[in-house]
């Protein structure tokens, strides 16, 4: 499977409901250069994907590979020494979109993002729009992608981030910044993941 290696770096994630921000450090590892599809021989993106589907996935294509599944369900814990197929986290998903860019996007929308505006209300097929500088295509718009961060503990308990806005959403949605949240049984039609594995 085709993974990009995305180099290491520091990255400052930020969260308007709280008005909070924080600077994290991020490691080089592999992503794949668009989300997920809904089979082989499609190009369009899973979507009705759940966290914790998405989760077993990473693991049933580890095992498939001959990889150490990275994530324990029984107890939801990442083996971060494991080699297998797993999500980005949020500090990775951010620090990768943006590509070394400072903007909230890393060229213009209709370039590089399915969104309401140019969408059709439809998911579209996988990279078909500029990629990053780093080749990565779709980290905006066309859909959410699961990181495996949990979003506020305190008060969202078992919620996780999703990041990256949908084919659904307006421009403001589809932002490098942007962070979202659902429970981890959520499934809908705009949102999907993509594959990571650490170096």
């Amino acid at each position: 499977m085709e993974m990009i290696t995305v180099p290491a770096g520091e990255v400052t994630l930020s969260d308007r409901r709280t008005e909070r921000s924080w600077t994290v450090g991020v490691e080089s590892f592999l992503l794949s250069p668009v989300p997920v599809t809904a089979g082989e021989t499609s190009r369009r993106p899973a979507v009705d994907v759940s966290w914790l589907d998405a989760i077993r996935i990473c693991n049933e294509l580890s095992e498939r590979e001959g990889l150490t599944p990275a994530y324990r369900l029984d107890s939801l814990r990442w083996d971060t020494s494991a080699d297998g197929y797993r999500l980005p986290s949020e500090a990775e998903w951010e620090h990768a979109c943006r590509a070394g860019t400072t903007g909230p996007r890393y060229g213009p929308l209709d370039e590089i993002a399915w969104y309401s505006e140019n969408s059709t209300e439809s998911a579209h097929d996988v990279g078909g729009k500029k990629p990053n500088a780093w080749g990565l295509h779709d980290m905006l718009g066309n859909v959410w992608e699961w990181c495996w961060d949990i979003y506020d503990a305190e008060v969202y308990g078992e919620y996780r981030v999703l990041r990256g806005g949908g084919w659904f959403d307006e421009h403001w949605s589809c932002r490098a910044s942007v962070r979202r949240r659902s429970h981890p049984t959520f499934r809908v039609d705009d949102v999907g993941f993509r594959l990571a594995r650490t170096l």
